[in-house]
């Protein structure tokens, strides 16, 4: 079969791999149909930090080709979306939809290390598919499934854990995929203000079309100017979509004394120059997380049902497998209006 395999910073190709092999009794193999890219591939895009040869992808939904004999919600034949973030599979957490927090330590995203290869392929193989695949429900369509695997549950942790009250003022910095995805679910709490802080003019429009409040951080800093905007008080709650030093550090400067500051963008940096008195001084509580998404189902499949989130513009490109290379070059690049790139397994 062919899959997307990371070659070194900058550099992915479609190759040709061996199938995937049945993960165990309680696994499945998975006939993708819809692949996407997402923000946090771009970290492994850049500089390659866990090796050569990672199958990429975490976005994936598809057919069930092969089932184990202990794999009791699903069957051949079912359509899911799998989830991008898994572990164990038994202990407490995963079976709680929590596996970020896996008590064997074995919180770990598709297509991120060498022995969990991803979803930009053909085919991919899942494990403990009971806890992390779900049958796309009905009413739910393909391209909101896909969402449904990453971003918009990232999204929607990032809001939750951002203690958002009714009529409190908002920011979210980053308007990329999973930045569209947190400003639409802050919004479901009920703030009387959203600023929306970006450099790409085309994210920026976006984000006015959905109500918030534009910040060109082209234009001077995005937390100078939010606590110009408020009269130096800054946000009660902050959610940080990005995960660059630079844009952490902004989003806790924009925070009002006693907010709270919700960081979903990836960082993994040991060494992040954090302004500990800034925290302390302002009494803020901040959060970060690697986000559980098997555990927001419940709440977001019937929010998608229900047409509570417009999804329908998230994907601005759509391409075939063969054509990853560009596609990964186009999304980083940001030209073209680019949001985020759907890929199709049979192109």
């Amino acid at each position: 079969m062919r899959a997307t395999i990371l070659r070194g910073p900058r550099d992915v190709a479609v190759e040709e791999v061996p199938d995937p092999v049945l993960p165990g009794p309680a696994g499945i193999i998975v006939t993708v149909e819809r692949t996407a890219i997402c923000g946090s591939d771009l970290h492994l895009y850049h500089d390659a930090p866990t090796g050569i040869g990672i199958h990429l992808g975490h976005e994936a939904i598809g057919t069930v080709a092969e089932a184990g004999s202990e794999v009791h919600s699903v069957k051949v034949g079912d359509r899911v979306l799998v989830s991008g973030v898994i572990g164990c599979g038994t202990c407490g957490p995963c079976l709680a939809g929590q596996p970020n927090v896996c008590l064997q330590g074995k919180s770990a995203a598709f297509g991120t290390i060498p022995d969990l290869p991803g979803g930009q392929a053909e085919a991919m193989a899942v494990p403990f598919a009971d806890t992390f695949a779900l049958p796309i429900p009905e009413g739910v369509a393909d391209e909101e499934a896909v969402l449904l695997t990453d971003i918009l549950p990232t999204g929607y942790v990032g809001a939750v854990r951002a203690d958002i009250k009714p009529g409190a003022t908002v920011v979210v910095v980053g308007l990329g995929p999973v930045g569209f995805m947190a400003l639409q679910c802050a919004a479901l709490f009920g703030p009387s203000r959203i600023f929306a802080i970006d450099m790409v003019p085309e994210r920026l429009a976006r984000a006015a079309a959905f109500g918030a409040e534009p910040i060109d951080a082209r234009d001077a800093p995005g937390s100078a100017q939010v606590l110009e905007k408020t009269k130096g008080r800054g946000a009660e709650s902050v959610i940080e979509a990005v995960g660059a030093d630079a844009t952490v550090l902004d989003a806790i400067s924009c925070a009002a004394t006693g907010g709270t500051v919700s960081v979903v963008g990836v960082n993994l940096a040991m060494a992040l120059p954090f302004p500990m008195a800034l925290v302390f001084l302002k009494s803020l509580t901040l959060r970060a997380v690697f986000a559980p998404v098997p555990g927001t189902w419940s709440a977001l499949v019937p929010l998608v049902q229900a047409g509570r989130f417009s999804l329908a513009e998230t994907f601005t490109h759509r391409m075939g497998l063969g054509d990853a290379a560009e596609a990964y070059e186009l999304f980083d690049s940001r030209r073209d209006g680019v949001l985020k790139v759907l890929l199709d397994p049979k192109g």
